[in-house]
């Protein structure tokens, strides 16, 4: 519990402007994109530089006081809820681009950047930011970092900490350290990628270095319609076992076409599966392979094929896709989105026991994912008014995810682990493998009071002895045997 005197050494840290007390302030931070969660906290401060991260670092690790950073607050996994009665640092106000380097191809930011505003920075010297989340046009680059974000074009280009040169983070004991260097192979061990998905259990981020990515010559994107979702999945394998790398592949289904069309009338063809292929690189490559593409699919049944004419019919596919998500409230009351991932070539027969599943239950699944990697990104549909649906919904969605796993796969793709896949954690690795992450966790923060009780299946500290584990049932729940 914060007292009165705690109050003013956070006031004299980051100013009478940055800091809020209020509970009807406080409010607005009780949760991320994932509402089933609520806490609020005992405090919020909102940083302008690296010097006030620290000053309220240092003022947590005095008092024991745990403390979870925050970007823009769009994570789907609970990350960045607060700790009872402990300290949101929100680094919204921690926005400038600090350098561009086009020679060299790195960008340097601060964490409250909007990921969309680098690529933007950029754009007229012929080069973009590769990572693209959903919400790219709002999330920042630190949560990103948290995250380790993907986007629909992490099939060819990686995620985020493919693009993370360096770090000048705050440990949870106050101190700043730089992680890596603006150099490609620096020596040494690799800490920005320990750092990067650790999901603000190691340190707060306060600037980040980028790798930008020279704009290819020429981009295609593609749409295709087929009568199923299989057809389209069973095309993702085709292309892939083609040896070609696309840009992206996106499938979506029946309902999540319906959502983004009331949403932003992307002019998608009705139908059961649709799937978004897009190729870059050089003009006489890409159209060789587009041809190649388009014949992938109507071996498979594609009864629409669709390329984009223009930058703006480029754009309408994209913010149809990117849509999905938010879209999904059009046709839902209330819904679960999920993160998992199969191998490529599972997607057609995953998607028929998703599909069966949900039928089993009584209720539906929105299918729209990173085809090219197999994350899959079901949207559990359910109306929370009709007694006993949630359960069943949530139940659902945690059998998806050991679905997943039970077929070489993860419980998260890009998501992250958060308060909501914690037990899930437990199901995917043995307690020997999350004892060793945890012995990471305990080297970066001893006392435990970066983002506490978040990835790890139950609480745990750094002083406590390994000793006989007894899991939670949702880590055990449905495991298939092995033979």
């Amino acid at each position: 519990m914060l007292t009165p005197s705690h109050i003013t050494e956070l006031r004299a840290a980051v100013g009478a402007e940055g800091l809020i007390t209020e509970q009807s302030q406080l409010q607005t931070y009780e949760c991320d994109g994932l509402t089933n969660f609520r806490v609020l906290p005992g405090a919020v401060v909102l940083p302008c530089n690296a010097q006030q991260v620290q000053a309220v670092v240092r003022f947590c690790a005095r008092h024991k006081v745990p403390f979870v950073s925050r970007g823009a607050g769009t994570g789907l996994s609970g990350g960045a809820l607060p700790a009872a009665g402990g300290i949101v640092i929100s680094l919204a106000r921690m926005n400038r681009i600090l350098e561009v380097d086009i020679a060299n191809r790195l960008v340097v930011v601060e964490p409250g950047v909007i990921n969309a505003h680098v690529t933007q920075r950029v754009a007229s010297q012929g080069y973009f930011y590769a990572p693209d989340p959903s919400s790219q046009s709002v999330c920042t680059i630190g949560g990103n970092v948290a995250e380790n974000s993907g986007g629909a074009h992490c099939l060819k280009y990686g995620f985020t900490v493919t693009h993370v040169l360096a770090l000048e983070v705050v440990l949870p004991s106050g101190e700043l350290v730089q992680l890596g260097s603006p150099t490609l192979d620096a020596p040494g061990y690799d800490l920005p990628g320990v750092f990067v998905g650790s999901e603000g259990t190691l340190g707060v981020a306060t600037k980040i270095t980028l790798r930008i990515v020279k704009r290819p010559e020429v981009v295609q994107t593609l749409l295709a319609a087929f009568d199923s979702i299989q057809a389209a999945g069973q095309t993702v394998s085709d292309i892939i076992a083609a040896r070609m790398l696309p840009s992206a592949l996106e499938i979506m289904d029946a309902l999540s076409i319906q959502a983004a069309e009331a949403a932003v009338h992307a002019h998608y063809p009705v139908c059961n599966g649709l799937l978004l292929v897009e190729l870059d690189g050089p003009r006489s490559e890409v159209e060789a392979l587009m041809r190649e593409v388009q014949a992938l699919c109507r071996n498979n049944g594609a009864w629409e094929v669709r390329v984009a004419q223009s930058e703006q019919e480029r754009a309408l596919v994209w913010k149809g896709r990117k849509a999905a998500f938010a879209a999904v409230g059009r046709i839902s009351p209330n819904y679960i989105v999920q993160d998992g991932v199969i191998p490529r070539t599972a997607l057609p027969r995953l998607l028929s026991e998703i599909d069966r599943m949900a039928s089993a239950e009584g209720l539906r699944v929105a299918n729209v994912f990173h085809a090219g990697d197999g994350n899959l990104h079901p949207l559990v549909l359910y109306d929370r008014a009709i007694l006993g649906q949630e359960e069943k919904a949530l139940d659902l969605s945690y059998r998806i995810l050991h679905l997943c796993v039970d077929n070489g796969g993860s419980i998260t793709g890009e998501h992250g682990v958060g308060k909501e896949k914690q037990e899930a954690l437990g199901y995917m690795f043995s307690e020997p493998d999350l004892a060793t992450m945890q012995l990471v966790r305990c080297a970066f923060d001893p006392e435990s009071i970066a983002n506490p009780d978040k990835v790890f299946p139950r609480p745990r500290l750094c002083a406590e002895k390994p000793g006989p584990y007894t899991p939670h049932p949702l880590e055990t729940a449905g495991i298939a045997e092995i033979f």
